[in-house]
């Protein structure tokens, strides 16, 4: 039993109250003490940005346990789970096809995408913006990436959303087992995609991948594998979020809607608040690689720790009038796609999509509305996003 940090007494991660809103008992435990010990995650959780950006960045913090057993939850080796040098090697490899060329390729295919949603929407005067416009804009865009064939994005969607829950080991162990499912008919689907793939594929995404090569490594075909299922459900659902629970943040916040409507090349600055604000990703997970102290707290070589990613991005400390949206800040260091060497590798194509999906939403319709008092947010707690938001695009 841990005996550095204070516990989180009462705390519950699913209590509707804290579902709807989790930012008020972030700054209440920050208040309190750096870190606070929680049974359900097993971790000291980390709620201050200093704390939480040494964690992400030193290398005292390691993603593997030290006894030699996998991480909770994980189910198959994955680039997120590696530590060097085993994650140095895979990294260098997936960088030189995830390109910010092939990235920038994508930037014509989203605006089709969104506009043609878009005109769906126009038609009828309403849309959910997760089911009607996020989500299957986001879903289109991977498989575009990856060379998935139209007529399989809707199994995209679904493995996605089954998949993305294995980030919450809070969830009910039925659900856990049905995201261990849907990872292991991914795998089956991505071997058939990568094996069938020919020389002449060689300028695509999951071409790239296959042909990726650094100092005579290559990427094995498992490893390619596991590779586009972790792009499929980290790029999708992120960025499906961020979409979503950003254009609830502005139309709660008519005055900031207002301002990006009258000045569009606020966009850019737009996004990282809005990645700030309302930061897609909660926390992330590690542990301590040998005796030290965090924040005036003694930690325990092989404890883990929880870096609260949303609970950082709103520290007073770091953050002018952090609860406040403000879509002009600048100097945002946010550490929504974390920090270090496991900085998200697909935090490029996702800003991208959010700005060029945000302008053609505001643009297209200049009374967007929100229609309903009590949007339904996911149960899952590490990975923060809507599982509906109607609104009304006509009048």
């Amino acid at each position: 039993m841990p005996t550095a940090g204070a516990a989180l007494d009462g705390l519950d991660f699913h209590a509707p109250d804290f579902i709807a809103d989790p930012y008020p008992t972030y700054a209440r435990l920050r208040a309190v003490s750096p870190l606070h010990y929680n049974a359900d995650l097993g971790a000291f959780l980390a709620m201050r940005y200093a704390d939480v950006v040494t964690i992400l960045t030193d290398p005292r913090f390691v993603k593997q346990p030290l006894d030699g057993g996998p991480p909770p939850l994980r189910v198959m080796a994955n680039m997120l789970d590696m530590d060097p040098p085993d994650h140095t090697r895979l990294r260098a490899l997936v960088n030189r096809a995830f390109t910010p060329p092939v990235v920038e390729r994508l930037r014509d295919h989203i605006t089709a995408v969104a506009a043609r949603l878009l005109d769906d929407a126009a038609a009828c005067g309403r849309l959910d913006l997760v089911a009607d416009f996020a989500s299957p804009l986001c879903a289109t865009v991977i498989a575009q990436l990856l060379g998935v064939p139209p007529e399989d994005h809707e199994r995209f969607l679904q493995w996605s959303g089954r998949t993305i829950l294995l980030t919450d080991a809070t969830q009910p162990r039925a659900v856990l087992a049905e995201g261990k499912r849907a990872v292991g008919e991914m795998v089956f689907y991505f071997t058939d995609l990568a094996s069938a793939r020919t020389p002449q594929h060689a300028g695509d995404f999951l071409g790239g991948l296959l042909a990726a090569g650094e100092q005579g490594s290559r990427l094995s075909l498992r490893e390619v594998v596991v590779m586009c299922a972790l792009l499929l459900v980290a790029g999708h659902e992120t960025a499906t979020n961020l979409l979503a629970s950003g254009t609830l943040t502005l139309l709660r916040n008519p005055d900031q809607l207002a301002a990006l409507r009258a000045h569009p090349d606020l966009m850019r600055t737009a996004v990282e608040e809005l990645l700030r604000y309302e930061s897609p990703v909660q926390r992330s997970g590690r542990y301590v690689a040998e005796d030290l102290e965090l924040g005036g707290v003694r930690l325990c070589r092989g404890q883990r720790v929880a870096p609260m990613l949303g609970a950082a991005n709103r520290d007073p400390a770091v953050f002018v009038d952090p609860e406040r949206l403000d879509l002009g800040r600048r100097d945002n260091h946010h550490v929504a796609y974390g920090r270090g060497i496991h900085f998200c590798l697909g935090a490029p194509l996702a800003r991208l999509e959010a700005m060029v999906s945000f302008s053609a939403l505001l643009n297209r319709f200049p009374r967007l509305a929100l229609d309903t008092d009590k949007p339904e947010w996911s149960t899952n707690t590490a990975v923060r996003g809507l599982k509906a938001l109607p609104v009304s695009v006509a009048g």
